[in-house]
Parts: C-alpha cells; sequence; structure tokens
C-alpha cells in the first residue's frame, strides 16, 4: 500500500497482560493515521464544524495478524476510497519494521450534517472543498 504513512513506538501502557498491543489500541493507532493522513491531505476539519459538517465512523473491522510488543517500531498506513455513495473507506494497515502485517483496519465513514443529523450525499465533494486532496490518500504512486 502506498500513500500516507505515520511511524509510532509501541509504549508499554499500550499493553494487555500478555505482553503485547491490547486490540483496542490497534483502533487509536488507525485513528492517529486518519487525523494526521486528512490533514497531510489538507482537509479543514475546523471548516467543516464552520459549516456543521462533521465525520462519522460507521465501521470498522481489524484483522489481526502479528502481535506488538512495547518500544517496537510500526508504521501505520492511510489511504482513502471513494464511490458514488453516502460513505467511503478509510482503510490502514499496521506493519512492523521489517514490513510484516500486524493489522489490518478497515473503516466505513461518512459525513454528516450536524443539524439535519443526515448522511450527506457527496463526502469526497464536500472534503474537498474544505481541500482535501484525495490524491495524497489515494493509496497509488
Amino acid at each position: 500500500m502506498a500513500g500516507f504513512r505515520i511511524p509510532i513506538v509501541v509504549r508499554s501502557y499500550e499493553l494487555d497482560s500478555l505482553g503485547h498491543v491490547n486490540h483496542a489500541v490497534y483502533h487509536q493507532y488507525a485513528e492517529v493515521a486518519r487525523m494526521s493522513g486528512f490533514a497531510a491531505a489538507g482537509c479543514d476539519w475546523d471548516g467543516l464544524l464552520d459549516r456543521r459538517i462533521a465525520s462519522v465512523l460507521l465501521s470498522t473491522t481489524v484483522n489481526f495478524r502479528r502481535e506488538l510488543r512495547a518500544s517496537e517500531h510500526i508504521e501505520v498506513t492511510c489511504e482513502v476510497k471513494f464511490g458514488t455513495g453516502k460513505t467511503f473507506n478509510v482503510n490502514s494497515m499496521i506493519l512492523k519494521a521489517d514490513g510484516t502485517v500486524a493489522a489490518e483496519v478497515y473503516c466505513i465513514v461518512g459525513l454528516m450534517g450536524l443539524d439535519a443529523r443526515k448522511l450527506l450525499v457527496d463526502p469526497r465533494g464536500v472534503l474537498e472543498s474544505n481541500g482535501f486532496d484525495a490524491a495524497v490518500l489515494s493509496g497509488t504512486d
């Protein structure tokens, strides 16, 4: 997967009683990549909020592949895929230093109009009108 990547070092307080990263922390790693990736792509979250629009996470699936332990250096990717509907996919791979996939995180996201409490029809267009450059998170070289 090409596109956006962010380095993270596993911290000891993120471990469970078995000595590897707690399952919930994988979600946090993906969130760090999403927020950092969208910022790198120029997304103006404050501008969206000013327009009474917010992102909403509708579904997350994590496939655990390899355990992570304290002090490991990992990279988390972020790739966005738009279709024609009200939702879009934001996917992340959590990679060990040697490139081994530790986890795959698949998310379905939408943009909600905060007044009507409804998903917006054209999330890509709305994001792009707030500075978002989808090519930064496209996953292609």
